[in-house]
């Protein structure tokens, strides 16, 4: 039978994993330099599936403005250049026998300003899944038998609190990634 604190405690653990998926996806976000893990959120349509970027090929960073896309079956290099190129990253890919290069462009201050705009909507994503976790939580703490009403409200003030606690962790995560975007 569960408990107030075990409810807690699990629905804490699936506020960190929305956490950790945000920051993955900010870290996706470009500032200054090249970074193998910008191409993160591109997914590519291999084999009759999407799949995620890393999973088909490989990325490298050899220099600050470069990326180096190698795809694992050079028969996929075309639809990953494409995949890149429609993604909502604004890179012009190009295919170099098998190998895709992917210059990135000089940061102008209207490109900044659209990252934050993605910035925001990835962060709104982690907010929700923040939300979804409290709102599992507390149907859970209202289903408890056996558990006076007074500690199943202090178990939803507590719930409330974990939850505030997170959309803070979202939002310093958001400040600190818009900071370094907006840097030049």
């Amino acid at each position: 039978m569960s408990t107030v604190a075990q409810i807690l405690k699990d629905c804490r653990s699936g506020m960190e994993k929305a956490i950790e998926a945000s920051k993955r996806d900010f870290s996706g976000i470009r500032s200054g330099k090249a970074s193998p893990n910008m191409l993160d959120t591109v997914r590519v349509e291999v084999y009759g599936s999407m799949m995620a970027l890393n999973q088909v090929a490989s990325v490298s960073a050899p220099e600050p403005r470069i990326l180096m896309v190698q795809p694992f079956d050079k028969g996929q290099a075309k639809i990953i250049e494409k995949a890149i190129r429609d993604s909502d990253l604004g890179l012009e890919p190009s295919n170099q026998g098998g190998v895709i290069r992917v210059p990135l462009p000089q940061m102008t201050e209207e490109r900044r300003k659209e990252l934050v705009k993605v910035l925001h909507k990835l962060a709104e994503e982690g907010k929700v899944a923040v939300r979804h976790a409290r709102t599992d939580a507390r149907d859970k703490i209202k289903k408890l038998d056996g558990v006076s009403e007074d500690d199943k409200k202090h178990g939803e003030k507590d719930l409330q609190k974990v939850h505030d606690e997170f959309i803070a962790k979202i939002e310093s995560a958001v400040k600190a990634k818009e900071v370094e975007v907006m840097e030049v």
